[in-house]
Formats: structure tokens, C-alpha cells, sequence
């Protein structure tokens, strides 16, 4: 690989890592965190400004490490701004069993009555372009008319994949 490819790889992992932290600008941060063992309730996410993100290094609550990531249970959150201007969070909680995803959950805020019907098609049909897949091959595009709560998963995804890391 020559200097100007490696150059075009580090500046492309750069905006990749600003954009996976919510640095854009008008997004708010995205947060993710490892969710507790099954008996507990799911892992809340902590109340968020614009520029505020909480994502610890914690491990899920699997110890297993299966390559890139460890398995467990992870949770996080991601943002968009629709056109109506009031920003719309996705929550996704998922589990990794060696860098692959077993089982989903996608709750949205549904703020909107026009986000709200988009958002109830994106989570019925989200399901089956990512259970059992690779984590690092999901990027979810629309979904059943859905391209912006896309984009919320996807930043979720994100901070998922920044606190499983192994």
C-alpha cells in the first residue's frame, strides 16, 4: 500500500471515528453501554446533552472473548434529527456470540406522528437484516421507507462496537 492510500485510510478512519461520536454538527451524541446479567432490567442510558457521551470500556456481561469483540449483552443509543427538527433517539440492545449478533431489541422515542410511523416499520423489519450477522458487516441502510431512524441504529451500532471491543 502506498503513502497516499495509507494517508486516504487514516483520514477516512478519522471521520469515521467523529461521526461514530456524535461530532457532527446539530447530531447529539451517541452513548453505549454493557447491559447487565438477564435477571436485571435492561441497562438505561444516562440523560445526555448535545455534547455529552457516555461510553464506558466495560465488558458485556458474557466474559468469553471471541476475537474482536466480547461477548454479552451491550446497549446504546443513537440520534437523528428528522425534518420536523426534534431530534429522535434509537435504543438497540443486542448480544454477541463470537462477533455476531444473536438476538436484538430497537425501542425509538417516537416523538413524531410522522417519525412514529417510519420508526414502527424500521423496528418490525430491522430484525432480519441483522440477526445473525457479523457485527462489523452491519450498516444498516432503509429499512421498509425508513433511511433516517437508519441512521440512528447505525450510530447505536457504533458506540456498541466501541465498548465491545476486546
Amino acid at each position: 500500500m502506498n503513502r497516499a492510500s495509507k494517508s486516504l485510510l487514516c483520514a477516512a478512519a478519522g471521520l469515521s471515528l467523529l461521526s461514530a461520536a456524535g461530532c457532527a454538527a446539530g447530531e447529539e451524541a451517541d452513548t453505549a453501554s454493557p447491559a447487565g446479567p438477564a435477571s436485571e432490567s435492561p441497562a438505561q442510558s444516562p440523560a445526555q446533552s448535545p455534547a455529552a457521551s457516555d461510553a464506558s470500556g466495560a465488558a458485556g456481561s458474557g466474559s468469553a472473548a471471541s476475537g474482536k469483540y466480547t461477548d454479552g449483552e451491550y446497549s446504546g443509543t443513537g440520534s437523528y434529527i428528522p425534518p420536523s427538527g426534534t431530534s429522535e433517539d434509537v435504543d438497540v440492545k443486542l448480544t454477541l456470540e463470537g462477533n455476531v449478533v444473536t438476538e436484538l431489541e430497537v425501542e425509538t422515542s417516537q416523538k413524531n406522528p410522522t417519525s412514529k410511523q417510519y420508526q414502527r416499520e424500521f423496528t418490525s423489519n430491522v430484525q432480519e437484516q441483522v440477526v445473525g450477522k457479523n457485527i462489523d458487516e452491519l450498516d444498516v441502510d432503509k429499512v421498509a421507507g425508513s433511511s433516517l431512524t437508519s441512521q440512528g441504529f447505525n450510530r447505536a451500532l457504533d458506540a456498541i462496537r466501541s465498548v465491545a471491543a476486546s
